[in-house]
């Protein structure tokens, strides 16, 4: 049998209403897809059966020259730093943000302070062998000098004035000192004087705060740092009388000058040390009261009278 028209192999199939479908829909998901990879928005394609699936959210890559602008997560990002919360702070790359530097050390003590601090500073600095005089409570030129020359050892400022930079490192390097080397040349505050101090001319002679009061009829007339003997050569305790004063005094014993003495018991007397005033209380007395202030004692043995009073206590 004969066929007419197109050849078989050039017959082109029939498409039917269901084909013609499939193709549409394959158009629009192609068109579809077009639009986002230029646009970057939201898009609801249909599946092959045409209901329409969820919505599809999908992110473009920011083109260079776009300003750096991408609106992809719901936060705000722009180019000019500013960050990703509608009102937030700076962006990751710290443009715009204000660079704070460390506050500058506080000044503790400066030349011309006083007080107990200004004695544990200079007890410290003696630990390091910075200062050799003191500690006299008083922010004095050799102070700042000590303060200077520990500052510039270890790459501080040389200012001279103990700063909270300063303080910190010598805290550091240093212990707490103990009272007698914050006191180690005078200056302690008086104890309160014993009962048997307050009546008569009396030297009334604390062992506890390391004093002597000059007292008359109760009224403290004069007040000064005093030493003792050690261990081995402790100064005697009790109630005794001045019995004889030598200005100019040599020790039989110790061959050692004992100016301004006044003997109250035995070969102990209330004298002038020159040792003293060179090495505070870290020395001792082979049992007598010594006085490190020359002045306050050649006053002292001027008003002292033989047959005055001399009470040692603690």
């Amino acid at each position: 049998m004969r066929t007419t028209g197109m050849r078989r192999s050039e017959a082109v199939p029939a498409v039917g209403a269901q084909g013609r479908t499939a193709v549409t829909a394959t158009a629009v998901l192609a068109a579809a897809t077009a639009v986002v990879a230029v646009g970057g928005c939201t898009v609801q394609p249909v599946d092959g059966s045409g209901e329409q699936r969820g919505p599809v959210h999908v992110e473009v890559t920011d083109s260079p020259g776009d300003g750096g602008k991408s609106t992809g997560d719901g936060g705000r990002s722009t180019g000019d730093g500013k960050g990703g919360e509608e009102g937030g702070g700076s962006g990751g790359n710290g443009a715009g943000a204000t660079p704070t530097s460390a506050p500058a050390p506080r000044v503790l003590w400066s030349r011309g302070d006083k007080g107990r601090d200004v004695r544990e500073l200079q007890s410290r600095l003696r630990q390091i062998s910075w200062l050799f005089e003191g500690p006299t409570g008083v922010y004095d030129g050799p102070t700042a000098d000590a303060v200077k020359g520990f500052q510039g050892k270890r790459g501080l400022p040389r200012t001279g004035v103990t700063d909270s930079a300063t303080w910190a490192r010598l805290l550091g390097m240093t212990r707490e000192p103990g009272k007698w080397e914050l006191y180690a040349f005078g200056g302690q505050p008086a104890a309160a004087p014993d009962a048997r101090c307050l009546k008569g001319r009396v030297l009334c002679i604390s062992k506890t705060s390391r004093t002597l009061r000059w007292m008359v009829d109760g009224r403290t007339l004069m007040t000064v740092a005093v030493r003792f003997g050690s261990q081995y050569t402790p100064t005697r305790e009790g109630v005794f009388s001045v019995y004889f004063k030598s200005r100019h005094h040599v020790s039989t014993l110790y061959d050692t000058p004992m100016p301004y003495a006044m003997f109250f018991s035995g070969g102990q007397a209330v004298h002038y040390s020159s040792d003293f005033a060179a090495r505070g209380y870290y020395g001792a007395s082979h049992g007598c009261v010594n006085v490190r202030d020359e002045d306050r004692i050649a006053e002292l043995f001027a008003q002292v009278r033989n047959g005055d009073k001399v009470v040692v206590y603690w």
